[in-house]
């Protein structure tokens, strides 16, 4: 079964039977206040929104952003407060506003009052194309930089726990490189082999491996082979992921990032991303996205919170 597109899951989103409250991180930014106030008017959420209430405010009424059903916390502190408020039980998803990712990132991994947990934080990302009819998971596009093999696989669990939130009953996952050969000049490649190996061969040392036995997973695979079958019929290459990637797992966050980048800057697409590995999910995207992503971003956080 595909993943489901953005449409389905704010049809699916829009059947929530009473708005989930959110603590958003900075909220003087108008895509941010855009953003809630649809997701409010929709009936997805509850915002709870930190920041200076006069700079919330000034922003608001600059763009006739009614504000009656936010509720604002004044304070120059306002990733700590935020993230307070997952911990107090008072919000069950963060989102990040007008923050940067080294201020979200310090409140997050805060050994006291954060919300850390033992997996490995990542950013997962869905794309929709449209022109290609398909809507794909791309994981980890903004944390880890170069994660080893056992970082690489806690990843790829969050990504495939995330595609089967969006309807994906046994996803395809391609463990990505510059390569499907591998070679030692490229050590990733060796690893994604590695990784492959241990699953395809139920050799499971790792409890993210077991968790994952109801999936396809492939690699190395270079992105044409991952995402065009033709391109598999070219090169003589097949495999239950060749052409079918519902998940590709990248080997370190350039590559990761580049390719998101260009896909998001010169394709006809739609995305939305969210941190995994942390206490609740995380609304995460670029401080420079727009209203239409941010909502994007809220829909994927609640659907993957549902249960």
């Amino acid at each position: 079964m595909p993943i489901k597109t953005f449409q389905q899951i704010f049809e699916a989103v829009d059947q929530t039977p009473s708005p989930i409250p959110i603590a958003v991180i900075g909220g003087a930014e108008p895509t941010v206040l855009k953003a809630l106030s649809e997701a409010t008017r929709r009936g997805w959420i509850h915002p709870i929104v930190t920041g200076k209430t006069a700079e919330i405010q000034a922003v608001a009424d600059e763009h006739t952003i009614d504000l009656n059903r936010f509720e604002l916390l004044d304070t120059d502190q306002h990733a700590a407060l935020a993230v307070e408020q997952i911990n107090q039980g008072r919000a069950k998803l963060l989102m990040k506003g007008q923050v940067s990712t080294p201020d979200l990132m310090r409140a997050i991994l805060d050994r006291e009052n954060g919300l850390r947990t033992d997996e490995t934080i990542c950013q997962v990302v869905v794309m929709q194309l449209p022109r290609q009819k398909r809507t794909i998971v791309l994981a980890d596009t903004g944390i880890c930089v170069q994660p080893d093999i056992e970082q690489r696989v806690e990843i790829m669990a969050a990504a495939t726990r995330v595609a089967r939130r969006l309807g994906a009953e046994k996803p395809r996952v391609a463990l990505m490189a510059a390569t499907e050969k591998p070679t030692e000049v490229m050590p990733d490649s060796i690893e994604s082999e590695e990784i492959s190996r241990r699953f395809n061969e139920n050799e499971k040392p790792s409890p993210r491996l077991v968790e994952m036995a109801d999936c396809y997973i492939q690699g190395p695979l270079s992105f044409d082979l991952a995402f065009d079958h033709t391109a598999g019929d070219r090169k003589k290459m097949d495999g239950p992921v060749v052409g079918h990637a519902d998940v590709m797992i990248f080997p370190s966050l350039v590559s990761a990032n580049l390719t998101v980048k260009a896909i998001m800057y010169t394709a006809d697409c739609e995305f939305g991303g969210i941190l995994c590995g942390v206490k609740c999910p995380v609304v995460f995207m670029s401080r420079s996205d727009t209203t239409e992503t941010r909502l994007r971003s809220l829909a994927l956080a609640l659907k993957t919170l549902s249960r």
